[in-house]
Protein backbone atom coordinates (compact mmCIF):
# COMPACT_ATOMS: atom_id res chain seq x y z
CA UNK A 1 0.00 0.00 0.00
CA UNK A 2 1.19 3.40 -0.80
CA UNK A 3 1.19 6.14 2.06
CA UNK A 4 2.34 9.70 2.92
CA UNK A 5 4.57 11.32 4.94
CA UNK A 6 3.98 14.79 5.73
CA UNK A 7 7.29 16.97 6.57
CA UNK A 8 5.15 19.03 9.14
CA UNK A 9 8.00 21.49 10.29
CA UNK A 10 7.54 22.95 6.33
CA UNK A 11 3.80 22.63 5.74
CA UNK A 12 1.99 26.27 6.36
CA UNK A 13 -1.86 23.97 6.27
CA UNK A 14 -2.64 25.86 2.96
CA UNK A 15 -4.68 22.79 2.33
CA UNK A 16 -4.29 22.45 -1.32
CA UNK A 17 -2.81 18.82 -0.83
CA UNK A 18 -6.33 17.95 0.14
CA UNK A 19 -8.18 19.87 -2.37
CA UNK A 20 -6.07 17.96 -4.95
CA UNK A 21 -6.23 14.00 -3.20
CA UNK A 22 -8.73 12.35 -5.51
CA UNK A 23 -10.03 9.91 -3.15
CA UNK A 24 -10.47 12.42 -0.16
CA UNK A 25 -8.09 10.97 2.07
CA UNK A 26 -6.33 13.91 3.41
CA UNK A 27 -7.53 16.22 6.40
CA UNK A 28 -6.25 18.47 8.77
CA UNK A 29 -4.86 16.58 11.90
CA UNK A 30 -5.51 19.08 14.87
CA UNK A 31 -2.14 19.43 15.66
CA UNK A 32 0.07 22.80 14.78
CA UNK A 33 3.67 22.79 13.86
CA UNK A 34 6.09 25.34 15.66
CA UNK A 35 5.16 27.83 13.20
CA UNK A 36 1.61 27.66 14.65
CA UNK A 37 -0.07 26.11 11.38
CA UNK A 38 -1.97 23.55 11.26
CA UNK A 39 -0.45 20.44 9.75
CA UNK A 40 -2.58 17.46 7.72
CA UNK A 41 -2.91 13.83 7.54
CA UNK A 42 -3.40 10.85 5.72
CA UNK A 43 -6.86 8.86 7.06
CA UNK A 44 -7.44 6.41 4.29
CA UNK A 45 -5.78 4.06 1.51
CA UNK A 46 -3.20 6.11 -0.69
CA UNK A 47 -3.25 5.15 -4.50
CA UNK A 48 -0.05 7.12 -4.69
CA UNK A 49 -0.99 9.42 -7.41
CA UNK A 50 1.25 11.98 -5.77
CA UNK A 51 -1.11 14.65 -6.35
CA UNK A 52 -0.93 16.05 -3.40
CA UNK A 53 2.91 16.27 -3.61
CA UNK A 54 3.28 17.62 -7.22
CA UNK A 55 0.09 20.32 -5.70
CA UNK A 56 2.21 21.26 -2.53
CA UNK A 57 3.89 24.81 -2.35
CA UNK A 58 5.90 23.90 0.43
CA UNK A 59 7.43 20.29 -0.84
CA UNK A 60 6.19 19.35 2.34
CA UNK A 61 4.78 15.68 1.47
CA UNK A 62 6.48 12.80 0.07
CA UNK A 63 4.68 9.74 -1.22
CA UNK A 64 5.83 6.32 -1.16
CA UNK A 65 4.52 3.76 -3.54
CA UNK A 66 3.53 0.30 -2.16
CA UNK A 67 3.07 -2.63 -4.67
CA UNK A 68 0.48 -2.67 -7.61
CA UNK A 69 -2.66 -5.23 -7.32
CA UNK A 70 -0.46 -7.72 -9.50
CA UNK A 71 1.96 -7.88 -6.76
CA UNK A 72 5.14 -5.99 -8.83
CA UNK A 73 6.65 -3.13 -7.83
CA UNK A 74 4.88 -0.05 -8.46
Amino acid sequence: MSRVVFLEERCKGCRLCVEACPVHILRPSGRFNRQGYEVMEMDGRCIGCASCAIMCPDVAIRVFKGPNKKGGEA
